[in-house]
């Protein structure tokens, strides 16, 4: 049965959070915000807003800032035990189109094995050098794959078939912070888990809280590529001979 909730991983972004449960609230899903460890007004702030939303929104609070995967995990694993089926995550900060949210949640109620994951459709309000550097994660993941099958590994919006999610973190670990959507991705793909791409509008208010350290984030992407590099080799010689045989890497008929 598809059952889908939302998931919200939050850190700090207490400006934004307010506005992002109002546009979530006339879908009616049930959601979860996660804190991560945030701390301060920004706790106090989502706990005012579950406190008020109590009938459709949940909070769970992790004691320390653990990053944004490990709050993806934890929002994924009570939704699980809560008997939903899949559930659509969605950033805090306030950039993604929350009227996408039935398009996403449609295309996975047909499709219910496949991760449906946004692919930004930008204005001009995006930096640059953000642009720039997920082309090249882009180019990266299409390697880690060898299929471009993954439009955008790093949109933040996008609906998990918890079954699939939950058993590929009991088996190996996964990125917990901002190298956590890519990741995933390239891990569900390679576990046999169908990717589908759905365009959505993506705005960067002007006032957003971005919490991407260039330094430190950009060298746990390269340590992620890297590591994502060494598991397609590995896997490589068993893909090689799946596709001879007509077959997807992952086993499924091309």
């Amino acid at each position: 049965m598809f059952r889908p909730c939302l998931v919200v991983p939050y850190f700090r972004h207490e400006r934004a959070i307010g506005a992002l449960i109002e546009r979530l609230k006339p879908h009616g899903v049930s959601c979860w915000i996660v804190d991560d460890g945030s701390g301060g007004e920004a706790s106090q702030v989502v706990q005012a807003l579950a406190a008020r939303e109590s009938s459709w929104l949940k909070l769970l609070s992790l004691p320390a800032n653990q990053g944004k995967g490990a709050a993806v995990r934890a929002g994924c694993a009570a939704a699980a035990a809560a008997g939903f089926s899949h559930a659509l995550q969605i950033d805090a900060d306030g950039q993604h189109d929350t009227d996408d949210v039935p398009k996403l949640l449609g295309i996975a109620a047909t499709r219910p094995q496949a991760v449906v994951t946004g692919v930004p459709v930008y204005d001009d309000s995006v930096p640059k050098v953000r642009l720039y550097g997920r082309r090249i994660t882009h180019a990266l993941v299409w390697l880690h794959t060898l299929s471009f099958e993954i439009v955008d590994s790093m949109c933040g919006m996008r609906v998990y078939p918890l079954a699939s999610a939950l058993r590929l973190w009991s088996r190996e670990p996964v990125a917990q912070r901002m190298d956590f959507d890519t990741d995933i991705l390239v891990r569900l793909y390679w576990a046999g888990t169908r990717v589908i791409s759905v365009p959505t509008r993506v705005t960067y208010p002007t006032d957003g809280v971005s919490h991407f350290h260039y330094l430190d984030d950009n060298l746990r992407m390269a340590r992620m590529h890297l590591r994502l590099l060494g598991g397609m080799l590995l896997r490589l010689p068993g893909w090689c001979w799946r596709r001879l045989r007509g077959r997807r890497p992952d086993g499924a008929i091309a």
